[in-house]
């Protein structure tokens, strides 16, 4: 994974706009987290390989970046994404790193599913 260049992330949401996507969306800030240290409370939120359509999509911030996508029925947003897998070009790989390398945020955006 490589660090985001925010210009060429843009060109990559307007490609997949007005287009039937897939979205996997996830966030944790450690499943296990409490065992290790009880005042951290543990959090996470998946969703994988669900059919959307965005009308509008733009990724802001100087790092970490936030990315929204304006759907019709409402909104998904992502933030705190540090890196891209720049290794696939079919889909739009996006992930948030904490200051250990340890993930915190995916956002994936495909034509095909996960």
């Amino acid at each position: 994974m490589q660090p985001i260049q925010s210009q060429d992330i843009q060109l990559r949401i307007n490609h997949l706009a007005d287009k039937d996507i897939y979205v996997h969306l996830e966030l944790t800030s450690g499943a296990y987290a409490h065992h290790y240290d009880s005042s951290k409370h543990p959090a996470s939120a998946f969703i994988s390989n669900a059919a959307i359509r965005y009308t509008q999509g733009s990724i802001s911030g100087t790092g970490p970046y936030r990315v929204g996508l304006k759907t019709t029925q409402g909104w998904i947003y992502a933030e705190g994404l540090t890196h891209i897998d720049e290794q696939d070009q079919e889909r739009l790989i996006l992930a948030g790193h904490d200051t250990q390398g340890k993930l915190v945020v995916a956002l994936q955006l495909s034509r095909e599913m996960f």
